[in-house]
C-alpha cells in the first residue's frame, strides 16, 4: 500500500494546496508587475496603484495563511507515519 492509499485526504489536500499556492504566486507576480507599470505611468499614490496594491496585499495574506496551513498538514502527516 502506497502513501496515497494510506492517506488519500491528506495527499489530495496537499496536492490541491500546492496547485492553489502556485496559482497564487503567479497572480502575485502578475499584480506586482502591473502595479509597477501603473505606478510608473500614473504615480504610486494614484487610485489605480492603490487598488492594485490592496489586491496584492490580500493575495499575499492569503498566500501566507495557506502556506501555514500546508505546513501544518505536512507536520501532522509526518507525525502519523
Amino acid at each position: 500500500m502506497n502513501i496515497e492509499q494510506q492517506y488519500p485526504t491528506i495527499i489530495g489536500g496537499l496536492m490541491f494546496m500546492t496547485v492553489y499556492l502556485n496559482n497564487l504566486v503567479n497572480e502575485i507576480e502578475r499584480l506586482r508587475k502591473e502595479m509597477s507599470e501603473v505606478a510608473l505611468q500614473k504615480g504610486i499614490t494614484s487610485k489605480e496603484s492603490l487598488a492594485i496594491s490592496q489586491k496584492l496585499d490580500k493575495l499575499l495574506n492569503d498566500y501566507e495563511l495557506n502556506k501555514q496551513k500546508e505546513s501544518k498538514h505536512v507536520d501532522s502527516s509526518e507525525e502519523t507515519t
